[in-house]
């Protein structure tokens, strides 16, 4: 039996897509499993055994192109709903085609049904979420775990995956042990926060008791210097991903705003807390919550005011106090 399975988007996404990757292998065991992914997200998967063949998708390439060199592909499925990861399973031919779309993303559950043959739909929708705040959205892992059994896997797994080796350990060894870790990234600086209230906030993590290491991405540019001076042990700064993720393995505690970050701390289980984006806080705080891990999920101000800011900055330090007394 030959299976395609397509994700090509984040980082944070392949990640909480590997137990339904592993409910795929455990169901299929004598399967060939072949993975697409992005050139980007695929350094997520690379050392995942769960995987027989991994495969990127070159950006000159179109999708139905690419997908046309599967058709021997048994089962295809698409564990992310867009167009790019629809179009690579529907060129696969294959006798099972799955995918999903949103509930209320009309046209694209009528094209979805030119590409996959068995299609499920999500609740998940921003705006439906914050009319009813009783709405309720199963985590991104449940909904996937539910898309693969459609394709006939279900001896489900419910764990994330990476694998780290113990040379990524060795590499971030002098870090202190059990830190707090401040992961920085764009979001930090904008809608809600800034970058003076997030050094102010860095300063008060450092005063919590335990040390403090900063993380950062290349995203935040000239930003990371403003971090120098906070009392951190260790300020990083574009970590091979797997390092990164031995530094949040070593955590007492993970602060983080919504970004792949959150879920590289579920997987190393962590407690996790996250800032999630004001408008839309009632879905993404389900759907792409920290995941089987203690956590506090919060919500941005709307506004940048001072008092807005202090107020943001004391929910931060009160869940990361109780998370690491709990």
């Amino acid at each position: 039996m030959n299976v395609l399975l397509s994700r090509t988007d984040r980082i944070g996404d392949l990640i909480l897509s590997t137990p339904a990757i592993a409910t795929v292998r455990r169901s299929f065991p004598n399967a060939h499993i072949t993975l697409v992914t992005s050139a980007y997200n695929r350094v997520v998967v690379e050392r995942n055994t769960d995987i027989d063949e991994l495969v990127s998708l070159p950006r000159a390439v179109r999708p139905e192109r690419f997908g046309a060199q599967f058709r021997n592909a048994d089962l295809a499925i698409a564990l992310a709903p867009r167009a790019e990861d629809l179009r690579i399973v529907g060129a696969t031919g294959a006798t099972v085609r799955v995918g999903y779309t949103y509930a209320r993303r009309y046209l694209a559950r009528l094209t979805a049904r030119l590409f996959v043959n068995r299609m499920a739909i999500s609740e998940a929708d921003p705006d439906l979420c914050e009319r009813d705040p009783k709405r309720v959205v199963r985590h991104e892992v449940e909904q996937l775990l539910d898309l693969v059994a459609l394709g006939g896997a279900r001896e489900r797994v419910l764990d994330l995956r990476l694998d780290l080796r113990e040379e990524d350990r060795a590499a971030v060894a002098s870090l202190p042990e059990r830190p707090i870790v401040l992961h920085l990234a764009p979001r930090w600086f904008q809608s809600g926060s800034t970058l003076a209230s997030t050094v102010a906030l860095a300063r008060r993590l450092a005063e919590l008791g335990p040390p403090l290491v900063v993380t950062a991405n290349a995203e935040i540019g000239d930003a990371f210097d403003a971090f120098a001076g906070v009392g951190a042990a260790a300020v990083l700064r574009e970590l091979p991903f797997f390092h990164w993720a031995a530094v949040f393995e070593r955590a007492a505690c993970v602060v983080t705003v919504d970004t792949g970050a959150t879920h590289v701390a579920s997987a190393m289980r962590r407690p996790t807390v996250v800032a999630f984006e004001h408008r839309y806080f009632r879905l993404a705080a389900q759907e792409w919550a920290p995941y089987r891990v203690p956590n506090r999920s919060l919500r941005k101000p709307q506004s940048d005011d001072e008092a807005s800011l202090a107020q943001f900055r004391d929910e931060v330090a009160h869940g990361v106090a109780d998370l690491i007394d709990a």
